[in-house]
């Protein structure tokens, strides 16, 4: 039994308010003092705890040129988006979900030769309702960005999890997945719901796919198959490219769904990077 699924929301375009809530924390220009020395957020100064903050209610407000203007005209990301890419997407994102909230908390930052550079997590909550279902997000990710002249230059997603959950009672799972592997490895991928299922069917599917900047506002398509266990375990391989690969689990049963994506990072075979 196969069922084509097609998601009702965009998987990816929500993924774009992590990049505003990460660089949150670093819009104050007089952190280019020598007390920038700190490396852990506990003797941060005060500025960058006041940045943080209101750079977290300008996001809620969903002021996206309020938002921008902390983003340098030549920005780039290691997904491949630019300040005008980004820009388009919060706009789309905010009519999606007007509700989302969010916190950025400040894990460690250090001066760099032209500014410096921080590493920051970020929680991203929020609904929106679709076909008179609403439609939960959960996500966290972390990121380092570099700052220089008050500005966002780059930035870098180090690891991301979303969990999408519709219906009154989505299974709740359990995923299992390396944060990182070499080209051509391959890996496990599990992904169980914790409660018993009894009568239920259940329905899976597994999706990897590049992460790229036009797969942030490509809606998720999977064949759903009938699954003969509580969960899907499936043994993929790493693309022969380094890169960053999205690898999602969709999961249904009576009572809701559960699309749980995690990013994947592919580093080359010869690489010095040590394999998680």
């Amino acid at each position: 039994m196969r069922l084509r699924f097609s998601a009702p929301f965009s998987v990816r375009s929500w993924q774009l308010l992590f990049l505003l809530g990460l660089s949150f924390a670093i819009a104050s220009g007089s952190l280019q003092s020598d007390r920038a020395t700190a490396a852990t957020p506990d003797t941060a100064p005060a500025e960058l705890k006041q940045a943080i903050s209101q750079l977290d209610a300008a996001a809620n407000r969903r002021n996206a040129q309020e938002v921008l203007q902390f983003y340098s005209p030549n920005f780039t990301h290691s997904d491949g988006l630019n300040r005008q890419g980004l820009e388009q997407s919060l706009t789309q994102l905010w009519k999606q979900y007007p509700t989302l909230t969010y916190k950025t908390e400040l894990q460690s930052w250090q001066p760099s030769s032209n500014g410096f550079q921080a590493e920051t997590v970020t929680r991203i909550t929020g609904t929106q309702t679709q076909n008179g279902q609403q439609v939960k997000l959960d996500a966290t990710l972390r990121s380092r960005q570099q700052f220089q002249n008050q500005k966002i230059v780059r930035q870098d997603i180090l690891s991301e999890k979303n969990l999408i959950t519709t219906g009154d009672k989505p299974p709740s799972v359990n995923v299992s997945l390396p944060d990182q592997v070499r080209t051509g490895q391959e890996f496990s991928f599990d992904a169980i719901v914790q409660e018993p299922l009894e009568n239920d069917l259940l329905l899976g599917a597994v999706v990897q796919e590049p992460v790229n900047s036009n797969g942030y506002l490509k809606p998720a398509t999977a064949d759903l198959d009938l699954l003969t266990s509580g969960g899907l375990f499936k043994v993929g391989k790493a693309p022969s490219t380094a890169g960053s690969q999205w690898v999602s689990a969709v999961l249904v049963r009576h009572g809701g769904m559960t699309m749980v994506t995690q990013r994947m990072n592919v580093v080359a075979a010869g690489s010095t990077r040590p394999v998680r």
